[in-house]
């Protein structure tokens, strides 16, 4: 005949359900500063997102491009450091420099903040900009007219920084269109890409210069519209050739483009989505390229 003296014993030896477990803070936070490390390893010295937000350079980036940057092409730096966390100083880890025709993150010379320009001038060039047009190492950079191109017409590009030239328009489609006069130019190395330049203005002439052997020279591609190496006489733009210990990484692809509409309202987070500009890469294609005699 059973007791029931074992059951008895079995419940005596479990522990309640509610019983209370000591959470091991250290570990928690241990974990955290390890993960936090990890994103910021990895923001500095693999790749971080960025976005555009001016129209510097148009019409290949758009108020509202998201962006990819990656941080080893010229090796690593203080600038390369996600949040300018580091001091300033011209030390360079496995440095190598920018291709004619790049498109770099260059940190302003007085302030922590970001820019984005294209290389167009490399260590120990001359360069000099007469009329719009670049004069390199004494040779004008080819320039030649293109159709008029349409950019989006939307709430991150209203087309409405060209000063008197209105260049909205309507397509066939009867869809309004930012519709801008572009050039084509094309660098030694053969890197080419669009620009706009449809007004004269002061930064159309810059007297000739030598690129420092340890910086380049960037300009916008939207040239009447872009404080860059050219803008020596105010802060806004980079006051001449940039350090090559200032240039934080190369941008590769658009990762997305967003149209100014996006919300809380998550069907926003799709319709939003500008046409055609996802994995568009930014690296300039080469025609009829040139090797050194």
């Amino acid at each position: 005949m059973s007791t029931g003296t074992p059951a008895m014993n079995d419940l005596s030896e479990k522990k309640p359900e509610n019983s209370d477990e000591k959470v091991d803070w250290i570990a928690e936070l241990r974990g955290l500063a390890i993960m936090l490390l990890a994103v910021v390893g990895f923001h500095s010295f693999i790749a971080k997102p960025f976005y555009i937000p001016s129209e510097s350079m148009m019409p290949n980036l758009l108020v509202g491009d998201r962006l990819i940057v990656s941080k080893y092409p010229y090796g690593w730096n203080w600038s390369s450091i996600s949040f300018h966390l580091a001091p300033r100083s011209d030390w360079r880890i496995f440095g190598s420099t920018p291709e004619y025709g790049d498109i770099v993150i260059p940190v302003h010379p007085l302030r922590d903040e970001d820019y984005i320009k294209r290389v167009v001038a490399l260590p120990g060039d001359t360069i000099a900009v007469r009329n719009g047009q670049v004069i390199l190492n004494g040779t004008p950079v080819p320039q030649k007219v293109e159709p008029a191109l349409d950019l989006p017409f939307d709430a991150n590009s209203r087309c409405d920084g060209f000063g008197f030239d209105d260049f909205r328009a309507t397509d066939d489609a009867g869809k309004r269109t930012c519709r801008v006069p572009v050039l084509r130019e094309t660098l030694p190395n053969g890197a080419t890409y669009l620009v706009i330049d449809h007004e004269n203005q002061s930064l159309d002439d810059f007297a000739e210069i030598t690129v420092p052997d340890d910086a380049v020279f960037v300009m916008g591609d939207n040239r009447d519209h872009s404080a860059d190496s050219r803008e020596v006489s105010s802060d806004r733009g980079l006051l001449g050739p940039v350090p090559l210990a200032n240039i934080g990484g190369r941008a590769e692809f658009i990762t997305f483009s967003l149209d100014g509409t996006t919300s809380l309202n998550p069907v926003s987070w799709y319709t939003s989505l500008r046409e055609g500009r996802s994995w568009s890469t930014l690296r300039p294609p080469l025609v009829e390229r040139k090797t050194a005699q």
